[in-house]
């Protein structure tokens, strides 16, 4: 018999109903908020994956157009690859529960959120996050939750939770912030350049309402929760640590780690790990820690760079706790393409080439919410294996890596130039050369290079960059690090990205390896991305480029945008296309018409993109009298030559109109195909159109 529990969010009903479907999971539970439905899964293996050293936790977020009252577009009607929405969701999910499992449990999980049913008000993606935490809460699955999600929306200056449709679309930010009944875990943001104590005060009151949801989700879990499963240890054992601590000493591993360039401290750490393997191959009572070698070689990595940090305040390249690596910036680095730039920060390296295109190229997706149903602006981000160094075949990105281009890509939107300002479908491209931490917040960095350079008008240059954190015993004893490299990421506890201009924040990322983290931290780790920030934007971006260039690269498409009467497009446009295809195949442009009677003319001749443009206003607006026109001779008779316009539009000059002389025959001085000046004398009631060349003469 299902049980059903209820509670007020926002002024509106949450209620989940535990019992009624999918019995068989561990944990499951049929989630609503409003009319949106999501059924929420968690299940486990009873045994241990063997030979990993990391817990396979997967998390699916499936969205399902039926919830919505769509058939899937294509030519199969169903719903295949995940949509970037439903790959963002599932990481966003993801990251706030996985430090909230115990660090040496081994066995597979799976989550599965199924949306079935959305109302427009009431978003899917909080539902399914505070779905996985009931089901993972009242399952068997070992899991030191509850969390709660809440989004935060700011209209007219108020804070607005769990927003809807409309308040979204007027919100100056989107802040999903999780928490546990405790703390912090997990904070994700875009933002249009809000300040940072906005910000700092709206993560605080979204904590607050997460702590009630938690105490909710508790009540439902001491009814509901099944005993948790005993799980095998997968801790190194205590007894290779001391031997390898003896073996290596604190002196020498710090000596191995701690030097700035990468590939040189991977050759240190490989050569202590030969002289432990030839120990361990000497003595055969000591053969089953070779597979634990690895695993007590980071944990002896991580002690000591954490240590050093946190009761020294040295950090493995030498750098203070507040210091920036080497920066530097570089646009125009490719030919041919329309925007390129290089950003650098120490060993981490990035280039992103822009490249602009007509509106009709926006991205067009199956999606859940009416306010994404097409993207102008598209950010994508590569990671290639030799960035690191390594060799392997490139498969297409992985979710972190379109993770990381949504993250530069809500980063970069708010301070894009509308379409009336500019007419373009935008897309950048990041391609990581070299990464040792912080890749993402490099990326926006060249991204707002590269379309400055590329001619974008930005509102202000955005920059990004991340705040780490090490802590002690206490909870009042930690140390925030600015501008984290890959090492620091790897043995610390947060990866605190900030993306913003110097007035205010665009984006936020938090990436978590503890329970959570408090207010006193969060604010710090605001405060100091701003310091960094201001000095990347003043000291290096601003002087490299710090506006948008007035002109288009040559080889980028012009676009000149004019306005119509709705009730003529079908003119324009002709029966199956004829007139505006004739248009095109004259002009050689592309042309874009919007219901509202906005017209885009897209070429890189702008003396061709002017004649589409004058094409499609003579034919909204009508030949008038008086005017002059560039015509073709399409037809010569004995009385004179008829001329057209526009595409489907003639006119005659008569005989008597061609010269001031006269004319004996037409063809002496007229022949098919020339193209010729006219003036248009009458318009007669049958819509006859009177044209002269004698007219122009004259005048």
């Amino acid at each position: 018999m299902s049980r059903i529990y209820s509670m007020e969010l926002s002024g509106r009903t949450l209620s989940v109903e535990i019992g009624k479907m999918a019995q068989l999971a561990s944990g499951a539970c049929l989630i609503s908020y409003g009319e949106t439905v999501v059924l929420s899964t968690a299940t486990a293996s009873e045994k241990p994956r063997e030979g990993i050293d990391f817990f396979p936790l997967s998390v699916d977020y499936e969205e399902k157009l039926y919830s919505v009252g769509k058939i899937p577009g294509g030519f199969i009607k169903r719903e295949g690859r995940p949509t970037e929405n439903s790959i963002l969701t599932s990481r966003i999910i993801d990251r706030p529960i996985r430090p909230l499992f115990p660090k040496d449990y081994r066995n597979e999980c799976t989550i599965v959120n199924t949306v079935m049913a959305v109302d427009q008000d009431c978003m899917p993606e909080v539902v399914a996050a505070i779905g996985t935490s009931i089901a993972l809460s009242i399952s068997h699955i070992p899991f030191m939750g509850p969390t709660a999600s809440t989004y935060v929306g700011l209209v007219n200056g108020e804070f607005v939770f769990n927003p809807t449709s409309a308040q979204r679309e007027a919100s100056d930010m989107v802040l999903n912030v999780v928490s546990t009944e405790e703390k912090v875990t997990m904070i994700e943001a875009e933002a249009n350049e809000v300040s940072e104590d906005v910000m700092i005060e709206a993560i605080a009151k979204a904590h607050a309402l997460n702590q009630e949801v938690c105490a909710w989700i508790k009540d439902i879990q001491l009814k509901e929760g099944k005993p948790k499963q005993a799980y095998t240890d997968a801790s190194v054992p205590a007894e290779i640590m001391t031997a390898l601590k003896d073996l290596i000493g604190d002196a020498r591993i710090e000596e191995a780690v701690y030097v700035e360039d990468k590939s040189e401290r991977f050759a240190r750490i490989d050569a202590l790990k030969e002289e432990m393997l030839a120990i361990i191959e000497a003595d055969e009572s000591k053969a089953a820690w070779k597979s634990w070698l690895d695993e007590a070689f980071y944990q002896y990595q991580k002690k000591t760079v954490r240590r050093l940090i946190l009761k020294e305040h040295k950090r493995p390249d030498g750098r203070g706790i507040d210091e920036i690596r080497t920066l530097s910036a570089e646009i125009d680095i490719l030919p041919r393409v329309h925007g390129s730039a290089l950003f650098s920060r120490g060993e981490t390296q990035a280039l992103t080439i822009t490249t602009l295109a007509p509106l009709s190229d926006r991205q067009r997706v199956d999606a859940l919410d009416e306010l994404t149903e097409d993207k102008r602006y598209m950010h994508h981000y590569n990671f290639p294996s030799y960035s690191v160094g390594e060799s392997r075949p490139s498969r297409g990105p992985g979710r972190r890596e379109i993770g990381h281009g949504a993250l530069a890509e809500k980063a970069l939107l708010p301070v894009l130039p509308s379409e009336n300002e500019f007419p373009y479908a935008i897309r950048t491209v990041s391609e990581i050369l070299s990464s040792n931490g912080s890749t993402s917040q490099a990326s926006i960095c060249a991204s707002s290079l590269s379309l400055m350079a590329a001619g974008v008008p930005l509102k202000a240059p955005v920059a990004g960059i991340s705040c780490g954190l090490v802590t002690g015993d206490d909870e009042k004893d930690f140390i925030l690090l600015t501008d984290i490299q890959g090492l620091e990421d790897f043995f610390g506890d947060m990866d605190f990205k900030v993306a913003g201009t110097e007035k205010g924040i665009t984006a936020i990322q938090l990436d978590m390896k503890l329970l959570g983290i408090s207010q006193e931290i969060i604010e710090g780790a605001i405060h100091q991305t701003k310091k960094a920030r201001m000095v990347i934007l003043n000291d290096v971006m601003n002087k490299t480029i710090s506006e948008g260039r007035t002109e288009l690269a040559p080889t980028a498409p012009k676009i000149i945008q004019t306005q119509i009467n709705p009730e003529k497009i079908g003119e324009v446009v002709g029966p199956r296309g004829k007139v505006i295809n004739k248009i095109i195949e004259d002009t050689g442009v592309s042309i874009d018409i919007e219901d509202d009677g906005r017209v885009f003319i897209c070429g890189v001749d702008m003396e061709a993109a002017n004649e589409a443009k004058r094409i499609v206003e003579t034919i909204a607006n009508g030949v008038q009298v008086g005017a002059i026109y560039e015509g073709k001779v399409v037809r010569i008779t004995t009385f004179g030559a008829f001329v057209e316009l526009i595409p489907g539009k003639d006119g005659l000059v008569h005989i008597s109109k061609i010269a001031k002389e006269r004319v004996t025959k037409v063809e002496d001085v007229l022949s098919e195909g020339q193209i010729v000046k006219v003036k248009v004398t009458e318009v007669d009631a049958q819509g006859r159109i009177n044209l002269s060349m004698k007219a122009l003469l004259e005048d």
